[in-house]
């Protein structure tokens, strides 16, 4: 096995595997966040309450999360194809037995806990590969392979519209079932990298005499020792720190989406201008990601203060949409909000392989969505609950940007963290005083000057 085997390409094949993982993304998340377009119809067809409704993706989200560490383990172990391709078929059949709609336990464990398995073996290994692929681009193949769910969902809004619209709920379920198969055809796609994420941390640690020739620390870590989760990250302070802010982000970033669509409804906006909204904010959600992740890509800015930022700005948006009483503000409250949302997400990969460094890296992020998952689990049902209480949509809005300020606070103290082991760990260049050797030097000259004297003076 040769050292540069194990450097990122940084480019060439790795452009098939970031269109891949843009298509992957397109077919997971981007169905998930346009479900809230069924929210209306399945509560109709069960006559349930909305928070009891809202379950069905907080199944989905929750299933997403807590089986990001198998789909990271299963990658480790075996392959990010064959892993993604396991995840297609499952999310085909999460849609295609929920479209039966026996009853609200049966949408729980399809359309809930399959279609949430298949997004996460799915999206989990797409998004992993990608950042083993790049190295000094990095953070722009994240964005770029990111976008790829609301350049996905921009279509989507009033596709499944028409949809549910000429097949009923259930005919679109199934439909888009069949449409999300071609996420075997994109895992089949994605090549595994020789020996990158696996011999990438004794790259880094032994540098290889020129020549290209085996190293002695090459052969000593062979990839079979690196083919263990490392689940050791959860007594790491930063890394601890970064997945608390994913719990709180995740319990916020599910419920916009959710209610964006029953809060236009009560407004009394018409369906399809509605559709649009979802086609507006996946539009800005685009542009968001691409220029964040170009600007990150500069190393201007350091990564976790454009995140706190971003994060900021989130917040703000979701206090104020709630404002709006028409269309017109609506849309531009929701832009606020989409344009920002994808800042938050062109970045927030990068900065965990920047807080667990890639060796680590798939570990950290099965951990990182395992722990974030608790958010998306209880954010949806919290919103819901308020919802209900408050007898109005807004009250959702106001708890995922409260939920989100809480968040930011964790950013802070992470950057904090990290600044002060920088400084640490700098060596000191600061002149030392003089030692206790410094007067016998002087005394020594002051000796020999004497002498030299006494010696013209005879």
């Amino acid at each position: 096995m040769q050292a540069k085997d194990s450097s990122p390409p940084d480019g060439g094949y790795g452009w098939v595997v970031v269109v891949s993982a843009f298509i992957v993304m397109g077919l997971t998340v981007a169905v998930l966040k346009t479900f809230g377009l069924f929210f209306v119809e399945i509560q109709e067809h069960f006559d349930e309450l909305a928070s009891t409704t809202s379950w069905i993706t907080s199944v989905t989200i929750a299933i997403f999360h807590l089986g990001a560490p198998v789909a990271s383990s299963l990658c480790v172990r075996y392959t990010h194809r064959a892993v993604v391709i396991t995840g297609g078929l499952l999310a085909f059949s999460g849609m295609a037995l929920g479209c039966l709609g026996l009853n609200m336990i049966w949408m729980y464990a399809t359309t809930g806990f399959l279609q949430g398995l298949g997004i996460s073996f799915s999206w989990t290994p797409a998004i992993s590969i990608v950042s083993h692929y790049f190295s000094k681009k990095r953070a722009l193949a994240n964005a770029i392979a990111s976008a790829g769910e609301s350049a996905f969902a921009f279509t989507f809004g009033p596709f499944f519209q028409w949809l549910i619209s000429q097949y009923g709920w259930k005919g679109a379920l199934l439909i888009i079932g069949g449409i999300q198969l071609n996420i075997c055809v994109c895992g089949a796609l994605m090549r595994p990298l020789a020996s990158s994420c696996l011999l990438e941390a004794s790259h880094s640690e032994t540098e290889t005499p020129p020549g290209d020739g085996e190293s002695r620390t090459d052969k000593d870590q062979s990839p079979i020792t690196h083919k263990t989760f490392n689940w050791t990250l959860v007594r790491q302070p930063e890394f601890v720190l970064y997945a608390i802010f994913g719990l709180l982000a995740a319990m916020s970033f599910f419920v916009p989406p959710l209610f964006l669509v029953p809060l236009s409804y009560s407004l009394g906006i018409d369906e399809s201008w509605t559709a649009s909204l979802l086609s507006i904010l996946a539009t800005v959600d685009f542009a968001g990601r691409l220029l964040c992740g170009w600007y990150a890509n500069l190393h201007i800015t350091r990564t976790v203060h454009l995140l706190t930022m971003t994060i900021a700005l989130i917040s703000t948006s979701l206090m104020l949409l709630p404002l709006a009483n028409n269309y017109l503000s609506l849309a531009i409250f929701t832009g606020f909000y989409g344009f920002f949302f994808g800042t938050t997400v062109a970045v927030h990969i990068t900065v965990l392989a920047d807080v667990a460094g890639m060796p680590d890296f798939d570990s950290a992020l099965g951990l990182f969505m395992l722990i974030r998952s608790a958010g998306g689990f209880v954010g949806p049902p919290l919103a819901g609950l308020i919802v209900d209480m408050a007898g109005d949509y807004r009250a959702g809005f106001y708890m995922a940007g409260a939920t989100l300020v809480l968040s930011a606070g964790f950013l802070v103290t992470l950057d904090q963290l990290q600044q002060k082991k920088e400084r640490s760990s700098q060596p000191n260049t600061k002149p030392k005083k003089p030692t206790l050797l410094y007067p016998s030097l002087h005394l020594l000259k002051l000796q020999n000057r004497r002498y030299q004297e006494h010696s013209v003076v005879v």
